[in-house]
């Protein structure tokens, strides 16, 4: 088994910006991914995700009647100048698409250059149903909005755990945090629910003692916390709770959708922790056991999160498109992407059917019960 980082490493050598050439005989693709620093945990998998529906799409003959895919990768160690300079390298290399990214702040550096230059970008990761307003016509998204996921996490709060008042954490240092939160508060008050306290923290913060003190001060006591938080934030925030003795359910989205078990010193504390997620691994759907059975030969393990699984399905998403397209032009790719329906993915049926370039995908929600995950329900917008 080849080493990730290896496989990574990839020279990238600069051409001239002159537009992707129909007699390449390989078709590249432009994926940038934060494997080193806070965003990892998700981008890391995401990108072995990619680099195996590549393999694969390669062995069943490529695209475009034998043309080899090739994944360019380039890590932009969650640093947003990484980011833009990253971007700059795939679309003078030159790509026929990108893709890439976890988060909203990553892509909202990197994504202009590739609208400037016309060249359709996929996130595999970042949830901000804003982005394709505010990046331009070719920005798409392979998962859920944020919308979605907080409606659905709202909906369960209060119709299935009966929780009528919830105090809200939010990381306000990024915009994936700062819109889930936004998301979060306006479907869960038109419920009917209460927001009992909020409070606000910052990316890498260590110390939760305050906010917990606040917490354990209300009067009457919420009946759940809500953590629009980032991967980086959950063991911290779930652990200094559990540790003060709070036992309340803790919900959040799919930045706590990371294998959390492995990182509690007592795994016990994950207990009543409530997160959202792209795919739900145990799953006996087709899709799904394949995709963990490859993932599982080619790297020796299981996938460690659904961000593989979105890595994966962004790949498929963008050879199918270019199949249909029979070409490697953007906008004609573009173009046929926002035409797809009931895409066969490990992530669900997925389907381009809002003009926002947002997929309706369901939402599953994980639970962490008696030390174990399990999936309570999926929510469909």
């Amino acid at each position: 088994m080849k080493s990730l980082l290896t496989i990574i490493l990839i020279m990238v050598t600069l051409v001239p910006a002159t537009g992707y050439s129909a007699q390449e005989p390989t078709v590249k693709l432009g994926a940038l991914y934060n494997l080193t620093g806070g965003m990892s945990s998700i981008d890391s998998p995401a990108c072995r995700g990619s680099l195996l529906a590549v393999k694969l799409l390669n062995k069943k003959g490529g695209v475009l009647a034998g043309k080899t895919l090739e994944l360019v990768v380039i890590d932009t160690k969650t640093d947003l100048q990484a980011a833009k300079s990253g971007a700059a390298k795939l679309v003078s290399t030159p790509v026929v698409a990108g893709l890439g990214y976890g988060d909203s702040d990553s892509v909202l550096a990197a994504a202009p250059l590739f609208e400037k230059h016309d060249i359709l970008f996929l996130t595999t990761g970042a949830t901000d149903p804003e982005l394709p307003r505010k990046i331009g016509r070719f920005l798409f998204m392979t998962p859920f909005g944020d919308n979605d996921q907080a409606d659905a996490m709202a909906d369960f709060a209060y119709k299935t755990l009966n929780a009528r008042s919830i105090v809200v954490w939010t990381n306000e240092s990024t915009d994936f945090t700062r819109v889930l939160a936004k998301f979060f508060k306006e479907r869960y008050l038109a419920l009917g629910g209460r927001i009992a306290d909020e409070q606000f923290f910052k990316s890498g913060q260590q110390d939760f003692s305050d906010p917990i003190q606040k917490l354990k001060n209300l009067s009457p006591q919420p009946d759940a916390v809500f953590i629009s938080g980032n991967p980086e934030d959950a063991v911290p925030t779930v652990q200094q709770l559990r540790d003060a003795g709070i036992q309340l359910p803790i919900l959040s989205g799919d930045g706590f959708d990371i294998d959390l078990l492995t990182l509690f010193p007592k795994q016990e504390d994950g207990n009543g922790v409530y997160f959202a997620t792209h795919a739900y691994l145990q799953s006996k759907r087709p899709e799904v056991v394949s995709f963990v059975k490859a993932y599982r030969e080619e790297y020796g393990k299981a996938p460690e999160n659904s961000f593989a699984a979105l890595g994966y399905d962004a790949v498929n998403l963008l050879a199918n498109a270019i199949e249909r397209a029979g070409g490697t032009d953007s906008q004609a790719i573009a173009k046929v992407l926002a035409e797809t329906r009931e895409f066969k993915a490990v992530t669900g049926d997925i389907s381009f059917t809002r003009p926002s370039r947002v997929p309706i995908v369901p939402v599953g929600i994980v639970a962490i019960q008696n030390q174990k995950y399990q999936l309570m329900t999926s929510w469909t917008p």
